[in-house]
């Protein structure tokens, strides 16, 4: 089923300017209902950013209703923001919910042979940027080459304790029987950066640069330095918060099919800002 908004111009504008202002959705998310033509200005298809309003105009926006918050769509890829609390895909219990699902069932709406694959997940309890390709071909290709096509990723998280201003974290990382990750003479060898944005006598809130991709690299990282991430019930120390604060703000990829750079970010929620 879908959704449909309508707006009447009122001022003179610009259209991206227009929806930032009356759509309540994120600057990401209107950018895509923009690029997968959504936004009729006087009832014709219109996919510029830049395209001037007039008053009087008519807006209408047509989507299909979902609470998923997409940040970038085109023909190849779909990417969206995970919730905290959500897997990424199944852990074997099928009734669970997850993003996987979630994804599935917003493209078979469209058509329902439309299938989607995985290449990126993320800890069900951290949230932010997921990746996933619509053809077997575009998945493959980028976990294929992802450390040649990945230029930046980068995550935020509120961790304990006052961290240096910037610093970097290097160990090997295997992980035990019971899937507990941690630093050894031996394994994967793991490298993570990261760079104080603002603290208090408590925490610190830092941004996070990975040149690896590790699973629970950023954890066991920060837990090794002393500054394990709040309400990190696996490798921190007990608190009472009650969520996971690290979330994948922000990546930037060459576009599988024709090498153009993708950058995408995503901010954190308001949970973010109550610690520091």
């Amino acid at each position: 089923m879908k959704n449909i908004l309508e707006f009447r111009v009122l001022k003179k504008d610009k259209l991206l300017n227009f929806l930032y202002s009356n759509v309540n959705k994120s600057k990401n998310n209107i950018k895509t209902l923009l690029k997968n033509g959504c936004v009729y200005v006087n009832e014709k298809k219109v996919t510029k950013f830049d395209f001037d309003l007039n008053v009087n105009d008519n807006i209408v926006i047509k989507m299909f209703n979902t609470k998923l918050d997409i940040l970038y769509e085109d023909k190849n890829l779909i990417i969206v923001n995970k919730k905290d609390k959500l897997l990424t895909v199944s852990n074997n219990n099928i009734s669970e919910n997850t993003l996987y699902k979630e994804v599935s069932s917003y493209v078979k709406k469209t058509n329902k042979n439309n299938k989607i694959f995985i290449v990126n997940r993320l800890d069900k309890d951290t949230s932010g940027i997921v990746i996933f390709a619509k053809n077997i071909k575009i998945k493959e290709k980028l976990q294929s080459e992802w450390n040649n096509i990945v230029n930046i990723r980068e995550y935020v998280a509120i961790v304990h304790g006052i961290t240096d201003k910037e610093g970097i974290i290097k160990s090997y990382l295997k992980e035990n029987d019971n899937h507990i990750v941690y630093s050894s003479s031996s394994g994967k060898y793991s490298v993570t950066r990261y760079k104080r944005l603002k603290n208090n006598n408590k925490y610190s809130k830092i941004l996070i640069y990975l040149d690896t991709g590790r699973k629970n690299q950023i954890r066991v990282h920060m837990k090794d330095i002393h500054h394990p991430v709040l309400g990190d019930r696996k490798y921190g120390i007990k608190d009472n918060v009650n969520r996971l604060l690290l979330h994948h703000s922000r990546i930037v990829f060459k576009n599988p099919v024709d090498s153009k750079l993708i950058d995408i970010k995503c901010d954190s929620d308001d949970e973010f800002d109550k610690y520091v």
